[in-house]
């Protein structure tokens, strides 16, 4: 009988049938995903290429299960592919790119139609119900309908922009009532106005007017393969906002990434907690993203809140007073100003209006894959606001940049802060061999290690 070792990574579609291990591991490790995740709203939303290549039974199939574990789903659909092939059957030359074009009479009934198709596409999807498939007792609605008020674009540059719109307002409230009742809202890239008119809508804006205007706690582009990469090729998994400005101002991304990330910008500039590109070319990719801590996309957070910085030796006072009163207490061990000012630059320091009101500090240890993550201190008067999360996700960011693949800290008091954010318990013998010889035993603090 051949074994499967638990550290090894399969694909859905090459998964053996039998992997008990496997299994139960990745269900006990989804578990803290499900518990934050029930009862808040995500805006998933995809153009006409995911129906064109054929990904959507798999996709209705994954969104089916985020319903049944009671995430609140708002699904956007684009068409461009589709109104684009109906255009060139009637004849026309027209071809819609991304973002808002000029929409003739003739482009609108071509929209019309595809918007029309893939709804039916989508609520026939959703219908599936057969034995020993992932859709067998699903029970799934899906609502759509007149949520959308619209305007014309109008005429820019001396350019009549005719049938094309944008979202003027959405109608929240029945959007909510449907959600707040288990069943789905369905988007369709088309809005209408007071006067009855139909316009041909962005399917990126409208999702991200969507995203908005409900607080969303994720707004998920699902795309080909447009996320943001380092230069090594890798998938940069967590970008904050101010960092994806300057990549957009730069202008090397390629412009279909460009267009997305300028909307996942806008939503979470706009207080969308989170906005993911995501690739819909990989099986179970929405999972593996919302459900895996790194997740398979690029991830645009507000996480500076401009406020979070590299430590400099100017910064030594302040982070003095700060850790002094943990000191102490016991808290933390002492450092002393000297020992401050010789590791300033593994300090980052969160400052508001000239104030620096927390700190962590990264120590790395890349001979063994490992960092260490010290003096995380939020100032009391600041605590509760999440500041603390935000230094954790920054350290395990900083951390996983230099090259380590386990983050560990010391600790006295807080075992169950760090327990909760995924850190697993283990022993002196688990450090670094040149942080076994500075362990103070005196102290006898408890380790907690956790993967990046």
């Amino acid at each position: 009988m051949s074994t499967i070792e638990t550290d090894t990574t399969l694909s859905a579609q090459d998964a053996p049938e039998f992997a008990p291990a496997q299994f139960v591991r990745w269900f006990r490790e989804v578990a803290p995903y499900v518990h934050d995740f029930r009862g808040k709203t995500f805006v998933v939303a995809f153009g006409g290429e995911l129906v064109s290549d054929g990904a959507l039974n798999t996709l209705i199939q994954d969104l089916s299960l985020l319903s049944a574990l009671g995430v609140k789903l708002i699904l956007v659909h684009g068409s461009r592919p589709q109104v684009n092939e109906q255009l060139k059957l009637k004849g026309y030359q027209i071809q819609f790119g991304r973002g808002t074009e000029p929409t003739g009479a003739e482009a609108l009934e071509c929209a019309k139609e595809a918007a029309g198709e893939i709804r039916l596409d989508i609520e026939a999807a959703f219908s599936q119900g057969l034995p020993n498939t992932p859709m067998s007792h699903a029970q799934v609605r899906v609502i759509s309908g007149n949520f959308v008020t619209a305007r014309p674009v109008g005429v820019i540059d001396g350019v009549d922009y005719k049938h094309a719109g944008a979202v003027r307002k959405l109608d929240t409230d029945a959007m909510k009532s449907v959600i707040n009742q288990g069943a789905i809202v369905l988007l369709s890239p088309l809005g209408f106005s007071p006067t009855g008119e139909a316009f041909n809508l962005a399917m990126e804006d409208l999702a991200t007017s969507a995203a908005i205007a409900l607080r969303a706690e994720k707004l998920i582009f699902l795309t080909q393969d447009r996320t943001v990469r380092d230069e090594d090729g890798s998938v940069d998994t967590e970008l904050a906002r101010e960092d994806a400005d300057k990549l957009l101002a730069e202008g090397s991304l390629d412009e279909d990434t460009a267009f997305f990330l300028t909307h996942a910008s806008r939503a979470v500039k706009r207080g969308v907690a989170r906005a993911h590109l995501v690739p819909y070319t990989l099986d179970g990719s929405v999972l593996l993203e919302i459900f895996t801590h790194d997740g398979v996309g690029t991830m645009v957070v507000e996480d500076t809140l401009d406020d979070l910085r590299p430590a400099s030796v100017d910064d030594v006072g302040a982070i003095v007073q700060l850790i002094e009163p943990l000191e102490a207490d016991g808290t933390l061990v002492p450092r002393g100003r000297s020992v401050i000012e010789r590791d300033v630059e593994k300090f980052t320091v969160l400052e508001h209006d000239g104030v620096i009101y927390g700190c962590v500090a990264i120590i790395p240890y890349l001979s063994e894959n490992m960092a260490e993550m010290a003096c995380l201190i939020v100032h009391q008067e600041w605590q509760g606001t999440g500041e603390g999360e935000m230094l954790l996700r920054h350290a395990e960011h900083r951390a996983r940049s230099m090259g380590a693949k386990r983050l560990f800290v010391l600790t006295t008091r807080t075992s169950h802060w760090f327990m909760k954010r995924g850190f697993v318990q283990g022993g002196i013998s688990d450090l670094p061999k040149e942080r076994q010889t500075h362990y103070n035993r005196s102290r006898n603090s408890l380790v907690f290690i956790k993967k990046l």
